[in-house]
Order: structure tokens, then C-alpha cells, then sequence
């Protein structure tokens, strides 16, 4: 299914012998367009503190209850590595997150997560001390961004303005990014739209901007999405269609993606 990130936000995380918090915000990767972490705050009002918690470290989702259950103990969560959360995070801290929990890499590989498209994979892919020497990265190679960073951030398209980003909607079994929410009330009196993040031709972290490879009228003449339909395929294909862009499942299918078991018909839902 595809899922609102916003909706996401305030749900609860339980491991499995007790509640560590509630998620606050997400990080997101800006190469590969998917949420690698929840940003999940702990403790009390006098000692609260935030971690990050990988999709990896995902036993289910209850989505009836709103929460996300981990195959991991308070204990381990409590003691896991600090990852200032307001700041963008480096490989350098993602080699020793992964190190603490044993788990293997997911980037310098074809997949979204590591060999495969799905993180699940990489919970049954213990650590291995081979993969420091084939990943290594500068001091200062960052390409996880706070989905509440980058919300606000305006969209640039081939001519002209268009609007900023609200929201992203992902999938939430590989935990891709679909679709930036694009608002464009300061023009077209608060029409939203949705553009995949691979239309986009570069971002300026330093500007705040996304640079879409669309033209302000194109992005106009778009279906709107009011946020009640449901994201279906039917829709995403009037959308893809209407910019002349192939969708992302003939690729997947192409490239022989296999489906996960637990997947069902993709929309944006809260069920």
C-alpha cells in the first residue's frame, strides 16, 4: 500500500518486551528515493531522547493500532549508537548503526535494499566484516535528509515555479518513495499534486529547492489529488501517463523485482 509519511508521524514503537516511544520524523534517502529510518523519541518529558530505527528492524506493522512492532529489546534500542537527528546523517554513522546491530549494508548494490528491494531481506543478512572494505566513503558523504527538513522546499520546474513539497507517499513494504506532494496554492488556489521523486533532475539543499524536469503547465494540467481517492494504479497511470513517463512497476517487473508475500494491492490507505 501506499502511505502518507505525515500520517505516519505519532504512531507508536514497541519492541518486544516493552513501548520505546513514538516516531517524530523519518530519514530519507536522496540517491535511492527511500526512508531508511524512523526518527523515534524516547522517555519521559525530563529525558527524552531520539533514536533512529531501521525498516529492517520492522517485525509488523499494525496498522489497525498504529504502531510498529520490533523484532529488537528496549535494552538494545536504549544502548544503540547517538545519530544526531538534526543533522544530515554520514555513511561513517550508518557503518557503525549497522555494525551495532549486525546488519549487512544495503547501499553499493543494485537493490533498494542491498541485493533485494525489500529490507526484510537484510534482517536475515548477518554483518560481515568484508563489507568495511568495500564501502568505504568520505568523511563527509552524507544522503539521508529529515522528510521534515525537506517538506517546505520549493519545486522548480523547467520554466517556473510550482509550488513546495507537503508530504511524500511511500510504499510501505519497500519503503520507497512514490511520490513528493506537491502544493500549489500559491498559484492555482490549492490544487495538490503528486510527482515521482525520479522526475527530478537535482536538488539544492543549499537553495531548498527541487528541480523537476516538468513544465509549470504540465504540472497544472495534472490530476489533482485531494487526498481522499485513493492512490490506485488506475490513478497512477493517468498520472505517469499524462506526463509521458513509464510507471515504476513496468521496471520492477522488467527487472524481475520479486513481490513481497505480505504485500497487497498498492493505495494510500489507513488500514
Amino acid at each position: 500500500m501506499l502511505r502518507s509519511l505525515k500520517e505516519l508521524e505519532g504512531y507508536s514503537v514497541t519492541a518486544t518486551d516493552g513501548d520505546i516511544g513514538t516516531v517524530v520524523d523519518f530519514f530519507i534517502d536522496d540517491q535511492r528515493h527511500a526512508v531508511r529510518y524512523l526518527v523515534v523519541e524516547m522517555g519521559g518529558i525530563f529525558d527524552k531522547r531520539r533514536v533512529v530505527i531501521s525498516p529492517v528492524s520492522f517485525r509488523e506493522v499494525d496498522w489497525s493500532t498504529h504502531r510498529f512492532n520490533l523484532a529488537l529489546t528496549v535494552d538494545k534500542v536504549q544502548h544503540s549508537p547517538d545519530v544526531d537527528v538534526d543533522m544530515p546523517v554520514s555513511r561513517q554513522i550508518e557503518q557503525e548503526y549497522s555494525r551495532y546491530y549486525g546488519y549487512r549494508y544495503y547501499w553499493g548494490y543494485t537493490g533498494v535494499w542491498g541485493v533485494d528491494a525489500y529490507p526484510s531481506m537484510l534482517a536475515n543478512a548477518a554483518w560481515r566484516d568484508e563489507q568495511v572494505k568495500r564501502s568505504q566513503h568520505p568523511a563527509g558523504d552524507t544522503h539521508l535528509r529529515s522528510a521534515r527538513e525537506v517538506r517546505g522546499y520549493h519545486i522548480q520546474g523547467t520554466d517556473d515555479a510550482i509550488g513546495h513539497v507537503e508530504d511524500f507517499v511511500v510504499d510501505d513494504v519497500s519503503w520507497q518513495v512514490r511520490y513528493l506532494v506537491v502544493d500549489t496554492s500559491n498559484w492555482w488556489f490549492g490544487k495538490k499534486v503528486l510527482v515521482s521523486p525520479a522526475w527530478a533532475s537535482r536538488i539544492s539543499w543549499a537553495e531548498r529547492k527541487v528541480f523537476v524536469d516538468l513544465s509549470r503547465q504540465a504540472i497544472r494540467s495534472s490530476p489533482e489529488w485531494n487526498e481522499v481517492p485513493a492512490v490506485d494504479r488506475e490513478y497512477e497511470a493517468r498520472l505517469h501517463d499524462h506526463y509521458g513517463r513509464s510507471g515504476y512497476w513496468s521496471s520492477e517487473i522488467g527487472a524481475g523485482v520479486a513481490r513481497d508475500p505480505r504485500r497487497t494491492e498498492d493505495h494510500l490507505g489507513n488500514q
